[in-house]
């Protein structure tokens, strides 16, 4: 029997390259400690509305436990192209475009996995959510950042992504609204996005579960643009805007020749997304519609208050348009990202997470998720004000 460090030599060199998650270390340090107001995950703090919950008990109930398409519900794929064409304009055919997934994560995965071939260069925005380097690692895919600032609000730029694509280009990953920096693109920043993705024949997959979550414009998906649809995977998901993260489940949607090589893949891998998560998804569209308005409300709320108090505590912050995080420079405390974050952590008992693990350009900044009570934004405004007033002394 191998020892524990001997039975390494057993792994792929593409899992022992893979960093563990940034985001989930300063979650485990937050969950070893004391009273630490947690401002790391990206979860919401609400619970799935009351209706939900009772049709899910109502399924198990009525023994609902058997497997579904490996597609997922028809039902609920039918809701999801209705809620679609409602929302963001977007018209998908339930039977051939449209699939359920465990989570957007899943789908991420599935998509990325049907369209890589090794060698094949990834380009994505940064600083972006950090799942999207290590899955394309994983699959073989180069990944190659598209630098952002905040000097343009951390929008992807023709200039930025034109000085990166190469003839081994073969995918835009993108994620807008923006995880970690709260940014959304409008129609009008797409425009010219879309003309060089459509000359360099390059694929779209682009993660929208924030898509709900935007204050004072709405959500554009690129997909919805001339050219795009047919070059292009969105993928979203219940998670965020409907409070449903441990329900694990989300869609992609896009040409049928790209859906259904992810379904091939689904079928070997997961067989299908959980029949109750399926059941709460679909009770979600019917009837759970003003429920994700209101904890939208909420947010908005949070972000007004959680934003303003961090430019008066001295953490600059642009105004984010988007998801529910706060991105501020913490370049005038002269610490790197970690550092702060764990000094913020020790003696001002407040997690986030540093900026450097979402990579290019998020080194000196730190993300806040204000997906939590207003009480607990107060508190944590107060001690971080506290926290500046010491360095700002030494």
């Amino acid at each position: 029997m191998y020892r524990e460090e001997g039975s390494e030599r057993f792994l792929s060199s593409r899992v022992r390259d893979i960093r563990p998650s940034g985001i989930r270390a300063f979650f485990d340090l937050n969950t070893a400690g004391g009273d630490t107001i947690a401002l790391g995950i990206g979860e919401p703090d609400f619970i799935t509305p009351e209706r939900v919950r009772e049709a899910c008990i109502q399924a198990l109930h009525e023994g609902q436990t058997k497997y579904t398409s490996n597609a997922g519900l028809m039902e609920l794929r039918e809701e999801i192209s209705t809620y679609l064409s409602n929302s963001f304009e977007l018209c998908y055919d339930p039977v051939q475009e449209i699939m359920v997934t465990v989570g957007s994560s899943e789908a991420v995965d599935l998509a990325l996995r049907a369209v890589i071939n090794s060698g094949d260069e990834v380009l994505i925005p940064a600083p972006s959510y950090i799942a999207y380097e290590p899955i394309s690692h994983l699959h073989g895919g180069k990944v190659v950042e598209v630098p952002t600032t905040v000097k343009e609000q951390f929008k992807l730029t023709t200039q930025a992504l034109s000085r990166v694509i190469t003839p081994r280009s073969k995918v835009l990953m993108i994620n807008y609204p923006c995880n970690p920096t709260g940014n959304v693109m409008t129609e009008q920043d797409w425009l010219p996005i879309t003309e060089l993705i459509i000359k360099h024949n390059l694929v779209v997959i682009s993660d929208e579960v924030y898509a709900e979550l935007t204050y004072g414009k709405k959500h554009a998906s690129i997909a919805s643009l001339p050219g795009m649809k047919e070059r292009t995977i969105v993928i979203s998901g219940f998670s965020k805007a409907f409070a449903m993260t441990g329900w694990r489940v989300g869609y992609a949607c896009g040409p049928s020749e790209l859906i259904a090589a992810m379904l091939k893949i689904h079928q070997y891998t997961a067989m299908s997304a959980p029949t109750i998560s399926q059941i709460a998804a679909l009770e979600s569209l019917r009837h759970g519609l003003a429920a994700k308005d209101e904890m939208m409300a909420s947010y908005n709320e949070r972000r007004k208050l959680f934003v303003a108090g961090l430019n008066t505590i001295g953490l600059t912050c642009h105004v984010p348009e988007g998801a529910f995080y706060a991105f501020p420079s913490i370049a005038s405390t002269g610490m790197s990202s970690e550092q702060f974050a764990l000094r913020l952590l020790e003696e001002a008992k407040v997690a986030v997470v540093p900026g450097h693990v979402f990579g290019s350009g998020g080194e000196g900044f730190i993300r806040c998720s204000y997906a939590t009570s207003l009480v607990d934004l107060e508190r944590a405004l107060e001690r971080m004000g506290k926290f500046m007033r010491v360095m700002q002394a030494v």
